[in-house]
């Protein structure tokens, strides 16, 4: 493999877990929050969108947070 390859397969399962974990830690502080955004699959209301707001930011975060580890090395 060249260096090339490897370090782009680096960036990419970085950006992917940090996507998925942030996802699933803006999650569960809804849910702690008492804002879950599956709650209900029917009804939108505040508490959905204030779920979905956590979630998308975690996914933010998260990837954010990985790039940067895999800068560092």
């Amino acid at each position: 493999m060249s260096p090339q390859f490897r370090q782009a397969f680096k960036e990419g399962v970085a950006d992917a877990a940090g996507f998925v974990m942030g996802a699933l830690a803006g999650w569960g502080l809804g849910v702690l929050l008492g804002l879950d955004f599956f709650a209900t699959p029917n009804a939108w209301g505040w508490r959905e969108i204030g779920g979905l707001v956590l979630i998308a930011l975690g996914c933010g975060l998260g990837k954010t947070v990985a790039r940067r580890a895999i800068a560092k090395h």
